[in-house]
Parts: C-alpha cells; sequence; structure tokens
C-alpha cells in the first residue's frame, strides 16, 4: 500500500490492479517512470484515480442534463451549466469572433474539467489531480495538439507555415526557428503554471489546516476556490488566444 494512499486509490489498488497494469503496458516505459507509475502489485495512483473520477463525473452529469432538459422548469444542475455555456461562449466570441462558436465545447471541457479537478481536493478525503505535474502537463499537450491541428484545417499547411516565417520574408530564417521554441514552450508555460498554483495553494491550506482548526483554515480553503477558479478561466483564456492566433487568416 502506498504510504499516503486515497480510500478510493486503495479500492483500484485492491481490486482492479490487473486493468491498471494492462493500461500501464501500453505506455512506454521511459514515459511511466518519467511520471513516477509503475506496473506492480498496485499500480495505481492518487492522481489517476482522482483524474478518472473527474471524467466520470463529467461524463455523467451531461446526460443526467440531457434527459432532463425543460425550458419551463430547469433544474438547478441545468442553469448552472447554461450559465457556463453562456460564459465560455461570449469568452469565445470575443477572442476569436462568431466563427470561434465550432470551437467552444473544447474550451468548455478543458475548463470544466480543470475547475473540478482543482476544486475536488477540498471535499475530505479527496485530492485534487492538478497539483501534479503530469495531470497539467496532459491539458497542456492536448491544448496543443488542439490550436495546432484546427489551424491546419482552418487556414492550411502554407498559411499555417507563414504565421512561423513572420511577416517579413527576409526575417524568415530568423523569425520560423523563434516561433518554434516560442510556441513548444507554452506547453511549459501552461504546465507549470497551473501545476505551481494548485501545488502552492494546497500546501499553503494544509499548512494553517495543521496549525489551527477554526477560521483561518476557512479563509485559506476561500483563497484556494478563488485560486482554482481563476486557473481554469487563464487556461481555457490562453487556449481561446492559441486557437484565435492559429485560425486567422490575416498575416
Amino acid at each position: 500500500m502506498h504510504e499516503s494512499e486515497l480510500w478510493i486509490t486503495k479500492l483500484f489498488n485492491d481490486y482492479l490492479p490487473g486493468l491498471g497494469n494492462f493500461f500501464l503496458g501500453l505506455i512506454p516505459s521511459s514515459w511511466a517512470h518519467a511520471v513516477g507509475i509503475h506496473p506492480g502489485p498496485r499500480p495505481w495512483e492518487d492522481f489517476i484515480v482522482m483524474e478518472l473520477l473527474v471524467v466520470f463525473l463529467l461524463a455523467g452529469i451531461f446526460p443526467i442534463v440531457r434527459f432532463r432538459l425543460s425550458a419551463d422548469r430547469p433544474g438547478k444542475l441545468q442553469q448552472t451549466l447554461e450559465l457556463v455555456y453562456g460564459f465560455v461562449r461570449g469568452q469565445t466570441d470575443e477572442q476569436i469572433g462568431p466563427s470561434g462558436s465550432r470551437y467552444a465545447p473544447f474550451f468548455g471541457t478543458i475548463f470544466l474539467f480543470i475547475l473540478i479537478s482543482n476544486l475536488i481536493g477540498i471535499i475530505p478525503c479527496f485530492d485534487s489531480p492538478t497539483k501534479n505535474p503530469s495531470v497539467t502537463a496532459g491539458c497542456a499537450v492536448a491544448t496543443f495538439v488542439y490550436y495546432n491541428v484546427v489551424g491546419l484545417l482552418a487556414i492550411g499547411p502554407w498559411r499555417t507555415f507563414l504565421h512561423f516565417w513572420g511577416p517579413l520574408w527576409w526575417l524568415g530564417p530568423l523569425m520560423f526557428p523563434i516561433e518554434i521554441i516560442s510556441h513548444c514552450a507554452r506547453m511549459l508555460s501552461l504546465t507549470v503554471r497551473l501545476y505551481a498554483n494548485m501545488f502552492a495553494g494546497e500546501q499553503v491550506t494544509m499548512v494553517f489546516l495543521n496549525l489551527t482548526k477554526f477560521l483561518f483554515p476557512v479563509i485559506f480553503m476561500g483563497l484556494h476556490v478563488f485560486v482554482g477558479v481563476i486557473q481554469a478561466y487563464i487556461f481555457m483564456l490562453l487556449a481561446m488566444v492559441y486557437v484565435g492566433g492559429a485560425v486567422a487568416h490575416e498575416h
């Protein structure tokens, strides 16, 4: 048993070790060791289980809302999700324009996943998966791949190349490698920003929770909620900016 294993991780390791080892067998060993996961009798890590829990929550909420949709008497969950949709759609239109609505599902998904991942650690006996760099790196890589793919589909390979080449042809040999490095650095920036803020917030909250049991932990938990919401919004906003730049036809 892992030293700080969550109760839900313990259930996975007690009853589903074979499934965990199967999926780990699909990952190159060098990648698995890099993120600290290893095949064995207890292959499940806390951040993996919590990440899966967030995915299952999201996958379960939307079918429930779908079958209970009502224009006359919307429930609280429907109203909440409508507010989230309106917010995401409004931000998408502001950053990309009316044509950006086709990308709103990705922005909404990444926002809700990060938001719930940030806040689920407040619940006793749970943990925030985003305080692990592997999870934030996965979100960053997904965003990087997404905005490059939609950029290629929207403007074609030639215009995408011109985006990297720069506005002046004679500066292209200098600008091209700089742009490549800059775009790759976005993954590191997205990863570190989210991970560092969530890890620091979690540590500060735990320190004050251990020092005192009244009032001060509530204040820092409120601050932790605020940081979690802001970081989810910033991540989504940066994804919108990157997609907007990738699909822009102007040069």
